[in-house]
């Protein structure tokens, strides 16, 4: 009888590892920014010094340089993908780009950091923002469901005053 309810309970298995999916989101936001006006500059962008840091997309909007986390939820996700950058992740971020900074011959004039969240919409085989023979279909003949992007600029990372320096 067990194993008669795990069938019930168990999963169905993800189109896509969260890896796979974490890429199509960055990749989704990319064009999305680039729709935008933005000119990217660098992708997972990681701290010579320091590996652990990353910066998803690094973008610049006018003269202002904008470091951007990617979350990447499925669309009913409980928590959406702004909140999901703690404080933990805001340090390590604000590390990172200070360490972006360093490495800049001349600084801009400024800066703001941006989180874009790409919810993907769910299937019947888990959550996927596309499938390997073309776009996700809902019920029989419902048309395609696309991801939904949501951009949020200028949130809180940087302290209040914050001016990129020269090294």
């Amino acid at each position: 009888m067990f194993a008669w309810l795990k069938r019930f309970w168990r999963r169905p298995p993800a189109a896509h590892s969260t890896g796979e999916r974490g890429a199509l989101g960055e990749r989704l936001a990319r064009e999305h920014l680039r729709k935008m006006g933005l000119r990217i500059l660098a992708t997972n962008w990681r701290n010579p010094r320091d590996r652990r840091g990353e910066i998803d997309l690094v973008a610049l909007d006018g003269q202002v340089l904008v470091f951007v986390e990617v979350k990447t939820r499925a669309a009913g996700a409980l928590v959406a993908g702004h909140h999901a950058v703690d404080a933990r992740k805001k340090r390590a971020l604000l590390c990172a780009a200070r360490a972006y900074l360093r490495g800049l011959d001349e600084p801009p004039r400024s800066v703001r950091f941006d989180v874009v969240e790409v919810a993907l919409p769910e299937s019947r085989h888990g959550v996927d923002g596309e499938q390997r023979d073309g776009p996700i279909r809902g019920p029989s003949a419902s048309p395609p469901l696309s991801p939904a992007l949501r951009h949020f600029k200028n949130l809180p990372l940087f302290p209040k005053g914050f001016l990129p320096r020269s090294r």
